[in-house]
């Protein structure tokens, strides 16, 4: 299973940047011998001059051609499902296990994603109902993400 994080705006060199790169790497060490051969990230460009739903609607566009063909979405956002880092494992693994070739987590910007986005994602993932800074999710999942890897490896690095 690939794995993409697609994101709008970019992530700027710092500690931020580096975390991310940090879990990158893990996961992509890590994943191999479980079926996930890949996490890697797509970063869109912010689209400043817009404002409400059509922000939101070309960030989605942009979002949306960054998902490789058949994937499955999920999208994150604050409406959707907040879930312990065991349940989030079970899950990616059934995805694994169910044939799903291609994952792609859509991150939006500032102002969040367009409705249509999230309709036509396969599941809805919530980091609790705090607002998140829309740079930091995109460290936050590929950490969860890493941590999903190693619950299903039976790495000590997850302590239930």
């Amino acid at each position: 299973m690939r794995i993409e994080i697609c994101a709008v705006g970019k992530l700027r060199a710092g500690p931020e940047r580096n975390l991310l790169d940090d879990y990158l790497a893990r996961t992509n060490a890590a994943g191999r011998n479980l079926g996930v051969s890949s996490l890697t990230l797509t970063e869109v460009e912010e689209k400043r001059r817009l404002e409400g739903e059509a922000l939101k609607s070309a960030e989605a566009v942009l979002l949306k051609s960054a998902v490789p063909r058949g994937a499955m979405i999920v999208a994150l956002d604050e409406r959707g499902r907040a879930e312990p880092s065991e349940a989030f494992a079970a899950r990616m693994g059934r995805w694994r296990d169910d044939g799903v070739s291609d994952l792609a987590f859509v991150i939006g910007g500032a102002d969040g994603l367009a409705a249509s986005l999230r309709a036509e994602a396969g599941h809805v993932l919530a980091f609790g109902p705090m607002t998140w800074p829309h740079m930091l999710v995109r460290v936050m999942l590929a950490e969860q993400i890493y941590r999903a890897v190693s619950i299903l490896a039976g790495h000590p690095y997850h302590r239930a």
